[in-house]
């Protein structure tokens, strides 16, 4: 049995940060995991050196549950988005690892392929709405199937989701949180015209998605599905801040549009009310930030019970290795609803060399061993760290407000 005699914690910024967790065995085998967490990279890069790196020297690295029991109840302090993306670290090396003594794919492990390979959607965003549909039709032509329309709104200065002309989205703008202003008023009046002048000029082929980023009150968000539901939206994202699971009971009250939330759920806790009371259609937790492959396939399998679909994050603020792992994870289970593709940057791939691929709207994670995913530790410790938070929101009277 292979046993761990090494891990390291690696930061690194090629045009952002990403922390990775490389382990190291006895044998030779290494596996790497993502450990990001956007806007505090570096709690969970001193949680893993100080707290659980000495955990694991001498562990054998097949017994990936027992080492996540270990990591989660042995805390005695459980759940929260730094124990927990630290753990998903761990737990996406130790696949790695198997994969690799295995000599297969980890897909192949977790019980083979269930589809040809995961739907993705695109994002396509602009200033205006002309800007958004010409975005999407750049996404359609490059053979996406599904894309996520964001437009700015008249009045503001800047809108979640829309880029600055001519450059990539990247929330996590300045050395300190920047501040947006915010209007639900107007931001209600802007999106139902997006979605009709999308329908008209992209179709009905394409499934369109949206973002509201926990912005709305539950009526608000009823109202605003409401609104949408004669352009048939594959999904409202993230409408309410969902601390209060029961929020989702009203807003499906009002509406019959699907709805998607969790990006920022750290464990089946997050989402077991809004799964069993069946007040969502996709779930949207991540490998990285809920707890890795292992803990994923539980949150899954609760909700396939209830006819629940998965929708996993997928910004570029999860790294390559987060995106590889997400794929074998979506390509094994049956309960599979779509995965969020936001392609990263040449340089950032060049530091993460990987094997999966895209095409004809789908991805797949490849059949290389383990994850398919490696680190360039040589080129990426050229990148040095650069603090970046993402950005607060205020109400245009000054109230803060969710971003």
């Amino acid at each position: 049995m292979p046993k761990i005699v090494h891990a390291r914690v690696i930061v690194t910024s090629p045009g952002r940060n990403f922390v990775t967790l490389k382990i190291e065995c006895d044998d030779g085998t290494t596996g790497v995991g993502d450990a990001t967490l956007n806007g505090r990279e570096l709690a969970v890069a001193s949680y893993l050196a100080e707290h659980v790196v000495p955990c694991l020297i001498g562990r054998e690295a097949h017994q990936i549950e027992d080492i996540w029991q270990y990591l989660y109840k042995g805390a005695y302090w459980r759940r929260g988005p730094v124990t927990m993306t630290a753990i998903a670290a761990v737990d996406m090396a130790l696949w790695d690892i198997k994969g690799k003594i295995a000599g297969l794919p980890v897909y192949q492990l977790l019980g083979g392929a269930a589809r040809e390979g995961c739907m993705v959607y695109a994002h396509a965003n602009g200033t205006t709405i002309d800007d958004t549909i010409a975005a999407a039709k750049a996404a359609m032509d490059e053979g996406y199937l599904a894309v996520r329309l964001q437009c700015g709104v008249p009045g503001l200065p800047s809108t979640y989701g829309v880029a600055k002309h001519g450059e990539r989205y990247e929330p996590a703008d300045a050395d300190l949180p920047s501040e947006s202003v915010w209007s639900t008023s107007k931001y209600l009046r802007v999106v139902p015209e997006l979605f009709r002048v999308a329908r008209e000029e992209l179709g009905w082929d394409v499934h369109l998605l949206h973002d509201i980023h926990h912005r709305l009150t539950p009526i608000e968000a009823g109202r605003l599905g409401r609104d949408l539901e004669p352009y048939r939206p594959f999904w409202l994202e993230d409408a309410t801040p969902a601390e209060n699971q029961d929020a989702f009971r009203l807003i499906r009250q009002h509406t019959t549009a699907p709805l998607a939330v969790g990006e920022i759920f750290n464990s089946v806790w997050d989402c077991k009310a809004l799964i069993e009371n069946q007040l969502i259609d996709y779930v949207r937790a991540t490998v990285v930030h809920a707890g890795g492959i292992t803990h994923m396939r539980r949150i899954a399998a609760l909700a396939d019970l209830y006819q629940v679909r998965t929708g996993s994050h997928g910004a570029t603020d999860l790294s390559p290795i987060c995106m590889a792992a997400a794929l074998h994870f979506g390509l094994s289970i049956p309960n599979f609803g779509i995965q969020e593709h936001m392609p990263h940057t040449e340089e950032t791939d060049r530091v993460f060399p990987h094997a999966y691929s895209f095409a004809d709207g789908l991805m797949h994670p490849g059949d290389e061993p383990g994850l398919g995913v490696d680190i360039d530790e040589e080129l990426a410790s050229t990148h040095a760290y650069k603090r970046a938070f993402l950005p607060v929101n205020r109400l245009e009277d000054g109230t803060l407000w969710s971003w």
